[in-house]
Formats: structure tokens, sequence, C-alpha cells
């Protein structure tokens, strides 16, 4: 056991009473997303839009998780979203533990530790964090099953009881780094997303900090994996070797030697078809393409395959050549849409330039406008930035893009000039414009727009809720050695920094983080509003007096809630958990959570004749918790 467990119930009758007669019958969050498509919806109508703001705290559970000293190791961020199966919440923390609780009352029925830590720290510099398991059902005997990708190994667990199932693998693990292209030091390959399960598959992708610059760094393979053997079924190279498809996109052979190019953020299925949808990466480095020259298939890009082969269907690349870190961060969205009268199966990409791609879920047609536009090019010797960038235009924009001086924050005619002074030592421009020697301000920065927590769909009225940030990011090239390679283990400290005024002012007008509600069946923005506040902006002795907004906005990078009761649930980054009114995006209820960050995904689930609603706060540090409201 890593630290302390705490559980502590809090209001409400006996948790865990019998089943009272005539009650509903219980309902699961089975996948991470709610279901295999991510849509992040739930039909539950208990908790509506008329008694939200009755929802009161049912029970707390603790991580408990602390540094430890004699691995040099420290937790980041609580990010899970957890799964419920049969009365069973299953959850991972952020030292990559697996725990099963009681859904109704919290209490801890079993926890594994994979000694994730005993590896070191990992190299990412948020600290550990990881965002769920993964569970299977075995149809030959009805045992269930919990898979968790913990750094560089695929385990599977016993559901009932916790401990490794000796059928898979060597005693219940799968070494991922088994049948990469090139050896791969193990603290360098990581994983933070769940597995995702296609009948008797569980199939991973991996995460590589992008601060590993060396040739020949951790590859991005999706792999597919036997659930009952642990026998790897399948292998997808997200970078084509030679003879494949996109191989010629590579020029120099930098296919040869050019790593990351991975599936960090979660997949999603579409188990009628049998089709898995990977949100591919940015190759190494993130900032530099000198030693990549072309167009760099397939990163940057929505790859559909078949799930149950691993032969690829369709891709479409949404960024080209990418210098940005404009990653694929969230699950592509399954969505049912009526398009000019008609009925289609639709994939939907947000994207951390605040993007929203819509494409048929079969073919990977667009099915709304993108334009090839021409970009700005590269001052960067030996760099050649792609002349033109896909840009979606039969849909809004979630968040503004491109930075001029007319941004420069105006809470105070101070910090006003201040910043003007600030933006024209750097490089300004709109979206897309490439890295500079001298710094170039790019927005939507690292954390987007939309980010890994991605967005909510209700199928009931097509309209799909995402949270974004307004949090640019400046970034230079990470120019290297001579022949334009990366020393060993090079860091890319370049990009990744917020452009700040005094301590931690943001340089550009608030608000710095929306959210939004866009009618995917009309194609336009229903709603758009200013999301969450910025404690320590608010507080800042600066603005002493200055007449701020009401709502700053708070950068975060987890996702939404939608669900039958007209309500979407959102933590967003503060300190503070929200329900508001799907249709209008008027606040219904706020919780505070004091000194803890919400951190993680909500989800909601029945048990016992009540719904609840689940969200993880805090981390790094003690005091991160999932808390579980009621009404």
């Amino acid at each position: 056991m890593i630290g302390r467990i705490i559980l502590v119930a809090l209001v409400g009758p006996i948790a865990g009473a019998a089943l009272a007669a005539g009650s509903p019958p219980d309902q699961d969050w089975p996948q991470y997303g709610g279901d295999a498509g991510g849509a992040r919806y739930s039909a539950l109508a208990e908790i509506h839009r008329g008694n939200v703001a009755r929802l009161q705290l049912a029970w707390r559970w603790e991580t408990g998780e602390l540094p430890l000293a004699e691995f040099g190791t420290a937790p980041g961020a609580f990010e899970a979203t957890p799964v419920v199966v049969d009365g069973v919440m299953y959850l991972s923390t952020p030292y990559n533990r697996v725990v099963a609780l009681d859904a109704d009352t919290g209490r801890e029925r079993w926890s594994y530790d994979p000694g994730a830590y005993r590896e070191g720290q990992v190299p990412n510099g948020t600290g550990f964090v990881h965002r769920g398991v993964a569970v299977w059902r075995d149809r030959r005997t009805g045992a269930l099953r919990v898979l968790m990708n913990s750094r560089h190994r695929l385990i599977e667990l016993d559901a009932a009881t916790g401990r490794p199932v000796p059928e898979f693998g060597n005693g219940g693990e799968v070494d991922l780094l088994e049948g990469l292209a090139w050896p791969v030091n193990p603290r360098h390959y990581t994983n933070t997303s769940p597995p995702i399960v296609y009948r008797d598959l569980v199939i991973v992708g991996n995460g590589v900090a992008d601060k590993l610059i060396y040739r020949q760094d951790p590859p991005g393979d999706v792999r597919a994996y036997d659930a009952r053997t642990g026998r790897r079924v399948w292998s997808f190279h997200t970078v084509p070797r030679d003879g494949e498809l996109g191989a010629d996109t590579w020029a120099g052979g930098s296919n040869h030697f050019t790593g990351h190019t991975n599936v960090w953020a979660p997949m999603t299925l579409d188990e009628r078809r049998g089709l898995l949808y990977l949100p591919v990466s940015t190759p190494s480095n993130d900032y530099y393409g000198a030693n990549r020259p072309g167009a760099n298939l397939f990163a940057d890009s929505l790859v559909c395959l078949d799930a149950a082969t691993g032969v690829r269907r369709w891709h479409y690349q949404l960024v080209h050549h990418g210098l940005w870190d404009y990653d694929m961060p969230a699950p592509p969205l399954l969505a049912r849409l009526t398009l000019h009268g008609h009925r289609v199966d639709a994939v939907v990409q947000l994207t951390k330039q605040g993007f929203v791609f819509v494409f048929d879920r079969v073919t990977g047609a667009p099915l709304y406008p993108i334009e090839e536009r021409p970009v700005p090019a590269s001052d960067v010797p030996g760099e050649a930035a792609w002349p033109t960038q896909p840009v979606s235009t039969g849909l809004p924009a979630l968040v503004p893009q491109g930075v001029s001086l007319d941004d420069a924050t105006d809470l105070t005619p101070a910090l006003h000039e201040e910043a003007l002074a600030v933006l024209r030592r750097v490089r300004l421009g709109p979206l897309f414009t490439p890295p500079s020697v001298g710094g170039t301000l790019m927005r939507p920065g690292v954390l987007g727009g939309a980010d890994w927590g991605g967005g909510a769909f209700d199928p009931q009225t097509g309209v799909l809720y995402v949270k974004v940030n307004d949090d640019p990011t400046l970034i230079y090239p990470d120019l290297t050695d001579a022949q334009g390679h990366a020393p060993e283990n090079g860091p890319n400290d370049a990009g990744e920094v917020s452009l700040f005024l005094h301590h931690r002012i943001p340089i550009l007008k608030p608000p710095y983080a929306y959210l939004d509600a866009v009618d995917l069946n009309a194609g336009r923005m229903l709603w758009q509003v200013p999301f969450g506040d910025n404690a320590a902006v608010r507080r800042h002795a600066a603005l002493k007096g200055a007449r701020l907004p009401e709502a700053l906005g708070a950068v975060g990078t987890a996702g939404t809630l939608v669900t039958g009761g007209g309500v979407v649930f959102v933590g967003g980054g503060d300190a503070a958990f929200h329900a508001v009114d799907a249709r209008t995006g008027s606040a219904l209820w706020t919780y505070s959570t004091g000194e803890q960050r919400t951190a993680g995904s909500p989800m909601t689930y029945r048990v016992a004749g009540r719904q609840y609603v689940v969200i993880a706060v805090g981390g790094p540090g003690p005091g991160a918790a999932l808390l579980a409201f009621r009404l």
C-alpha cells in the first residue's frame, strides 16, 4: 500500500441498503468514455436541471499517494475516469495502482500495485498520471477481467480478487517493448490512457515524453493482444516502414530513426462494424522538423483500422509536418447525425487548434468542408514547413486562433502596456505561424483548444459540448547539433512555456477558457460561455482594485459529461465542480473543491436505485480524491 487510503461517508442514508421494490435497475458506466464510441453521454435523468442544485457529496475516497524519496518519484494530477460494472467501480491512480470500490459506498474492495514507481520518475514533467482502465468479460467462462497498461507493461487482473491472471502473458503481464522496431529504454515508454477492448482483443497505444529527442526514440506502434493469452495479434506502424503506405512521406530515410508519432490519447471503436479510430500524435521533435522532411504520415492524423486485423481502412492527416505539438489529443467521438435530411454515422475529431473535423465513419469522407489553406513560412535555417494546412470551414472554431497586438491583456492600463512591450519582441501571426529562433507566440497553445478530455455528445439533440482553453504558448525550434540531430536524451524544453506577466498573470485578455455547445446537425455554435475561474489571478496584488470579469476562465485538460437530465457536468481545471444547463450554458450548481483542482473527466451511473456523479480532483500532493455526488 502506498500512502494512506481514507474513506469518508458524508451524507445520505446508510449506503448499501437493499434495493427498494420498484426501484429502477442499475446502469453501468462500463467504458472510459461511457461507451466504445466515447460519447460521454448517459441517458440517466434522475438528476436533472430542476433538481441538480440539491446534489450533495455522498462519499469521498482518497488515493493517499505521496512522493517516494527512495525511488525519486512523485504522483501528478489525479486524472482518472472510473468504470462501473455490476455495482463495482474500477479505476487507476496516478501511481498506476488499480483499485476496486463499492460503487454505492466508496468502500475499497481491493487494490493492486504494479510498482510502476520502482523504475523511477516518468520523464513527462507532470509526475505520474493515468486516466483509466478497461474491462473484458470472457464469453466462455463469464469471468470479468481488468486491464491496465502501466508504463511498458500490459497487466490483466481478476476483477473479483485484484490478482494477476496467470494465463495472460507471463504471470499476468505482457512486456510492451517486445516486437518494436528497435530497442527502447523502459523508462522512456509510458502509458496514460486506458486500453480499449474489441471482442477478445485488448488494444494499446503508448506515451512518449515530448522532451525526449534522440535518434530511435520510442516508436508509437499500436498493438492488439489476445485477452486470454497475451499473444500479440497485430501491430500497426504509425511511422510506416519501407514498402508500407506513407513511407515516402519521410524523406532522407527519417522513418528509420524517428519515434513518437504515438497514440497517447484514448482510442474509440465502432463495435458493430469493427472499426478502430486512432488519434495519432506528432513525431519527434515537436517544434523542429528538419530531421524528418516531408508530410510525415501517419503523424497528426485520424486513422481508421480494422479492429480485428490492424489493417488501415482510411486516414486523414490534420497537420502536415507538425511543428506545433498540435497532436490529436482527444478520443475520436462517434456520433449519429442528421445532415441534409439524411442520417449518417460520423466520427468527430476535436483538435488543439480548436477545430471540429467530422468524417463519414466508414469511408473517411469529410462531412463538413475542409480546405487546404496557405500558412506562414518558417524562418528557421534548414526547416521546410509545409506550405498549407487543413482548416475546417464548415463548423465554427471552438476558441480564438492566432495572436495580434490587439489581444494584449487590458486588465489594467499598466499591464496592457507591459504586455504590448513583450508581444513586440516575439513573432505573432495567424494559426500555424511556425516556431522561430526569437520565439513564436502560438494560440491556441499546447493545451489547446480541446485536449485529452475531448467532448460530450447528446444523441437526442445532436449537440456537442467541449471545454476548451485559450492559453497561448511561447515556442522555439529545438535546434540541436551541427548535423541537425538532437543529443542523446536531449531536452525539449523550448516549448510548453506559457507567456506570463509578473507572477502568472496571462499576457492575453481573459477569458482563459470557454465551454462551447456546437450543434453538429446545423453546423453552428449554439452557445459559448467563459468557463471557470483563476483564483491566483483574481487575488493578484497587481490587480488590486481592478474591475475583473465574473469568470476569468480556468485552464484545464479534462472533459465533460452530458446526461438525459439536460445537464452538462464539467470540472474544467479550477477548484470547483460545475453543472450547467445544456440548453443555455447557464450555471445550475457549483461545488467548491477547496484547495484541490478538478483534474478528471466526470462520469455517472445508477446503483441501489440512486444516480451518482463522480469526478477525480487533486494532485500532485496529498488530498487527491474521488468525489461521488447524489441527490
